[in-house]
């Protein structure tokens, strides 16, 4: 399809990007806001809890959902529709009388998650193969630098309101102001997918990924060889296998399997699992270390919440420079190599922090070098996936990634979660220092077996080396 003129192209770009920025924010803020929401709910903190887990979940049905829609019936109408959706979402969720409302409006927000891989149908459709590949790099750029902002601003925002329903309001209006917006410039994809939506393949597919990690996210909880645990782990695989078989016989799949696990291809999915492990899993772990305290657990440093705060969005920061240089860095070596770089760099991040924990310069260093590796391969790895795909079904690949990223963040959170309980200094609940190490190790590991992974793949396809 011919593209539009520059400037259409610039308009069009940035109104994404702006999606994305919001996007960002929003799923951003939602964790500062959870003890305020304790407060206006008078809940317990584990049914706080869901505040956050209630979208994850949705977002696992929605993301594969909306993107094979995408693909058959526009791109620019269902980010219309997953707008709309959202922003009916935060409204629910700013007027919500009770907790039952309150998470119905957090689950319809879950196509926040389906907001990128249209896009990137979007941009690969209308722009040239460079250009596409500019624009995947700045709306990766600006999902992370919004949820960095969200982060940042929630509390501020708070206590500039001074009430956390008219705050939850501020946010609403800009998803209501993102709905307006794309009803603009936004021109509609012209390429479709042949075939029709594969409803029992998305409902099975959805009722697999919320056993799954509905299980994983209660694991903890339950105890992983409580028998909940073990038959939602079961229950999940078995529903996984029944969906595997329908796609592979269906002749429009949700998902073409045979694809997902071509030699091509399967190496940069399982790439996008362990990026989710260590980037989303392990979200948690430098913050709890950080406010350690060297006089009482022997480790950390002792850092007040504003000074987490401080040296906590180093690695965003520096993630977010990564997702921006990554078009023009792989125009020079190709994303295959960009993608060596970025794994090679997240492995000698996650291990320099074995060696690094002493002093909090080298330790801030070490994240530093980690977020740089997670920005280049959130800015790479769509670009891999989505050029090894066909081009009726970038948005579904991209979902299909989008969802292994989250699994894998969902599994990896749960598994350091373990380590963290598992192992923890004489009888106390304190986790040791070992349990730090230890994550550290296995996630520098999983990194370097990514690395692994991607050279002893097969031949690329001649586009992934542009």
């Amino acid at each position: 399809m011919t593209a539009p003129a520059d400037g259409r192209v610039r308009t069009v770009v940035g109104l994404l990007v702006a999606f994305e920025l919001v996007s960002g924010f929003l799923q951003g803020a939602a964790v500062p806001l959870v003890p305020a929401v304790q407060d206006w709910q008078d809940i317990t903190t584990g049914q706080a809890q869901w505040f956050t887990t209630v979208q994850f979940l949705a977002a696992a049905i929605s993301v594969p959902a909306f993107g094979r829609l995408g693909d058959l019936y526009g791109h620019r109408r269902m980010i219309r529709v997953a707008l709309a959706t959202i922003a009916a979402g935060t409204l629910l969720v700013a007027c919500a009388p009770n907790l039952a409302v309150l998470l119905v409006g957090r689950a319809l927000m879950g196509p926040l998650a389906a907001l990128l891989p249209l896009e990137i149908g979007l941009v690969r459709d209308r722009l040239s193969v460079d250009g596409g590949r500019r624009a995947v790099g700045l709306l990766v750029g600006a999902l992370t630098l919004g949820s960095v902002l969200g982060h940042a601003l929630a509390g501020p925002l708070l206590s500039l309101t001074g009430e956390l329903r008219l705050t939850l309001f501020v946010l609403a209006a800009l998803a209501a102001a993102c709905v307006a917006v794309s009803f603009t410039a936004i021109p509609e994809s012209g390429t479709r997918a042949e075939g029709r939506m594969d409803r029992a393949g998305a409902v099975l597919l959805a009722l697999a990924l919320v056993v799954l990690l509905g299980t994983v996210s209660r694991a903890a909880a339950w105890g992983w060889g409580s028998p909940l645990t073990l038959g939602g782990l079961l229950l999940a695989v078995v529903l996984l296998a029944v969906w595997t078989r329908l796609e592979l016989a269906h002749p429009h799949p949700l998902v073409d399997v045979r694809a997902l696990a071509g030699r091509h291809s399967a190496p940069y999915f399982a790439s996008a699992f362990v990026l989710g492990a260590v980037m989303l899993g392990g979200q948690a772990v430098g913050v709890s270390f950080m406010a350690a305290s060297p006089g009482d657990e022997g480790y950390g440093f002792g850092l007040a919440a504003w000074q987490i705060s401080v040296y906590g969005v180093v690695p965003h920061l520096t993630a977010f420079a990564g997702s921006v240089l990554c078009a023009p860095l792989a125009a020079r070596m190709g994303y295959r190599r960009l993608l060596l770089v970025a794994f090679t760099l997240l492995a000698a991040g996650y291990l320099g922090l074995i060696g690094a924990n002493t002093a909090l310069a080298p330790f801030t260093a070490a994240n530093a070098l980690t977020g740089i590796g997670c920005g280049l391969a959130l800015g790479g790895l769509p670009t891999v996936v989505v050029e090894a795909g066909p081009a009726d079904r970038t948005a579904s690949v991209t979902a299909v990634y989008n969802n292994l990223k989250t699994l894998g963040g969902s599994i990896g959170g749960a598994a350091f979660g373990t380590v963290l309980a598992g192992l923890v200094i004489g009888t106390t609940d304190t986790p040791s220092r070992t349990a730090y190490l230890a994550i550290w190790a296995g996630g520098g590991v999983a990194c370097a077996l990514a690395v692994g992974v991607q050279l002893l793949a097969a031949r690329r396809p001649a586009v992934l080396a542009a």
